[in-house]
């Protein structure tokens, strides 16, 4: 190479090119990494020098190379990459690899309006200065380069129209703990930023999208999951879609309950007109999520609620469908659909179901979430009534129909009401759930809204986080972070601000948290059991009540220093029911797994000083969040040892923890013989999770006569996961037959809950 060819740095200066200095960069990225060759990198890169060409093209090119061996066989190339990836980063942000301190970054940065100002008022130059101790930046060397990219694209603040990045990840993690830890005493509030940053940085506990990316910039809405109830008025329809406009625009998924809407032709004014019917204010809904793109960090989505028995269910399960056209047609939400026992049992029975419009059944809305004994009266007496509009269809036509297009869109959720109540943390008689959210793991209570500045309604929020499964020791090591995760995510409900006064006044009279895992496939195989086999069943009923316990305590710990939440009396927890009591009982046929702890010490404690969560565990998909910690996804088992990954990055290729050493303890998706194992434990887990669990269903059509899924094996597993007291069923997967390599490679497409919504 002629040394006449010269670089153009960084900052505008040209010098000769140095080989060797790259050389020396690869070898340090590669230093104490396994089965990594610096000189594969090198020959991989195939860099066409030219004069002037800027270092910044060779060391993207060189990250490039080392991302593209990254491969079962060969995981530690995720970190070579990862570490060539810091150092282009650290450079684009500081200009060199060493960062600054803490306090001259904070300055430089509210200085700039990226980050809020109150950092500066509530911590003394002496508080920076102790806070720097406590930062490791060699941890962003633990990062695989999936989280990098994930942290460059998504959560690091910057100019997204220019692209500059203003910080590396371990400001990040401090400041997010320096922000929910401000309003502590300042006798303790460094120690918990401590071990809270400890914690997060090393990926113990997960943090979702909103919190990443907004805490400790000027914005102050965290909350990952809304959820909004629509009343049958035009004044709450507008409202609902006022407040929908508000809360996709502060990177919040959203839920909408539209079950109330009446049908079309009924009667409007005492028949002065015809009402027009659901998919009209559908649309609008539509219109209102997809106008604001979530501050560039993610696309707004919606999942849209309505009842299995509506009058217009035929026409609202296929609004996602392809075929049709747009005036029968609202593709661009997800919908979710209502069922409860009395449904079950017609399908069963090979009964009818009836259909009704909620506006000419009085009570019938109402109880459907509240009473099934009393909405199976009301549903059978209006059955007999001659004088109600009403159409009967085939229970097994009508079921057959939600699941083909659960089958064909992968978009048709369930939600079980009556389990949702049966099962909760909230009275019924005061606060019944009625909804769920984009993911279908939040379950809380909503009323509808009329008008968006009024007091009565209530939008739900839900503050998430999850625990990092394969990073336990002992299930004990559960009560530190559980009490970490419970401090940091109810102190930012204090700390947020609240677009409106709905939403406010459920946040901070519930205070409900949503913590949950990821990494559980990971956990599994390190402890030698399976999804499919029931293998699993009694590490996870060990593992989630530990999870649950720990919490509770954490929570009514909380509760004795600084007060329950206002609305704990509309809690079960308040009359000292605890999730142990209302699980469904068919669960003590797949798992004989006793209870560990001490619940009813805990019960006594709670029922004295309450708790200060309503709401304290979901679990939740965690699609990207998870592999900012290399970590596999929420609950679900992985497709393969590497997953590539499509995003607005790129091309993502991320190996499962410990491949090698694992290569056989893993179960892969495709591997599973059925749903059965995987349902089962979604049940164990619900029996402790007091919100729900975003469960999947899957299946590989080649499996089949005729390579087609039999309907009765869908509605077979709908009702194993109704048996198993499942509250909420998300995703359905269907293979599409393209066969894997040798590597066992999972495709996905990062494009829903993390990248369009709520995921954490």
């Amino acid at each position: 190479m002629s040394q006449s060819l010269l670089v153009t740095k960084r900052d505008g200066r040209k010098e000769p090119i140095n080989l060797d200095k790259i050389h020396r960069v690869i070898n340090w990225a590669a230093d104490g990494l396994e089965n990594v060759s610096v000189s594969q990198v090198e020959l991989r890169s195939h860099i066409q020098f030219y004069d002037g060409i800027k270092t910044s093209d060779i060391h993207e090119t060189i990250i490039k190379a080392a991302a593209d061996l990254i491969s079962r066989d060969a995981p530690d190339y995720q970190y070579l990459a990862a570490r060539l990836a810091v150092l282009h980063l650290r450079k684009k942000a500081y200009g060199t690899f060493e960062p600054p301190t803490l306090y001259d970054h904070v300055s430089r940065l509210v200085k700039m309006g990226k980050y809020d100002q109150h950092l500066l008022k509530d911590y003394s130059f002496e508080e920076f200065t102790q806070m720097d101790k406590f930062i490791n930046h060699w941890r962003d060397m633990d990062f695989a380069y999936a989280a990098v990219k994930q942290l460059e694209g998504k959560y690091l603040v910057q100019n997204r129209v220019t692209g500059e990045i203003y910080e590396s990840a371990q400001f990040l993690y401090i400041l997010v703990a320096a922000c929910l830890f401000s309003s502590y005493p300042r006798t303790n509030r460094l120690d918990y930023i401590r071990r809270f940053y400890d914690a997060v940085s090393t990926f113990k506990i997960s943090l979702p999208t909103p919190i990443m990316s907004g805490v400790r910039t000027p914005t102050r809405q965290f909350s990952s999951c809304v959820l909004i109830e629509c009343g049958d008025s035009l004044n709450s329809i507008n409202a609902t879609s006022s407040a929908i406009v508000k809360y996709v625009s502060r990177r919040a998924g959203i839920g909408i309950n539209a079950g109330r809407i009446r049908a079309i032709g009924s009667q409007i004014r005492g028949g002065e007109a015809f009402h027009t019917g659901c998919i009209p204010f559908y649309k609008h809904f539509q219109t209102a999520v997809k106008s604001c793109s979530q501050g560039g960090v993610r696309g707004g989505a919606a999942t849209l609620f309505y009842p299995m028995w509506h009058l217009e269910v035929e026409s609202l399960l296929v609004l996602k469908n392809n075929r049709g056209i747009e005036t029968n047609r609202v593709r661009y939400m997800d919908y979710g659909v209502q069922i409860n026992k009395l449904m079950y049992q017609r399908l069963v029975n090979n009964d009818q179901i009836t259909l009704f419009s909620p506006s000419d059944v009085p009570g019938l809305y109402d109880a459907f979430f509240a009473d099934q004994n009393k909405f199976e009266q009301l549903y059978c007496q209006y059955e007999k009534d001659v004088s109600i509009r009403k159409r009967s269809i085939k229970a097994v036509e009508l079921f057959s129909l939600m699941m083909q297009e659960r089958a064909s869109t992968g978009r048709i959720y369930v939600q079980h009401v009556d389990h949702c109540n049966n099962h909760s943390p909230f009275d019924v008689n005061v606060a019944p759930i009625r909804q769920s959210n984009l993911c279908l793991e939040i379950i809380l209570p909503t009323k509808p809204i009329e008008d968006i500045n009024e007091e009565n309604g209530e939008i739900a929020l839900c503050t998430l986080s999850a625990l990092n499964l394969g990073t336990i020791n002992s299930l004990d090591d559960f009560e530190e972070l559980t009490m970490l995760a419970v401090r940091a995510l109810d102190a930012l409900l204090d700390y947020q601000s609240y677009p409106l006064t709905s939403a406010q006044r459920g946040a901070l009279n519930r205070r409900p948290l949503g913590i949950g895992v990821i990494n559980y496939a990971y956990y599994l195989a390190k402890n030698g059991v399976r999804y499919s086999d029931g293998s699993a069943n009694n590490l996870t009923h060990r593992t989630f009540e530990a999870i649950q316990y720990y919490l509770l305590k954490a929570s009514n710990k909380l509760a004795k220093e600084r007060g329950a939440c206002p609305w704990f009396h509309e809690t079960t927890y308040a009359q000292g029911i605890l999730p142990i009591d209302t699980y469904k009982k068919d669960l003590d046929s797949i798992v004989s797994e006793p209870l560990h702890y001490d619940w009813e010490s805990l019960r006594k404690d709670i029922k004295k000083s309450g708790l200060r969560n309503s709401t304290l565990s979901a679990m939740m998909p965690s699609e990207t969040s998870s592999q900012i910690s290399n970590a596999t996804n929420g609950i679900e088992p992985p497709r393969g040892h590497v997953s590539i990954k499509a995003s607005k990055n790129g091309i993502l290729r991320q190996v499962v923890p410990e491949s090698v050493r694992l290569h056989n303890a893993y179960e892969f998706l495709w591997d599973m013989p059925n749903n059965n194992g995987y349902l089962h434990l979604v049940g164990v887990m619900q029996k402790f999770v007091d919100q729900s669990i975003s469960a999947n269903t899957n299946y590989d059509p080649s499996r089949y006569p005729y390579g087609k899924v039999p309907m009765k094996q869908l509605l077979k597993d709908l009702l194993t996961a109704y048996k198993f007291g499942i509250k909420t069923l998300y995703y359905q997967n269907t293979r599409d037959g393209a066969k894997e390599t040798q590597e066992d490679i999972q495709v996905t497409q990062q494009e829903d809950c993390e990248s369009e919504a709520c995921k954490i």
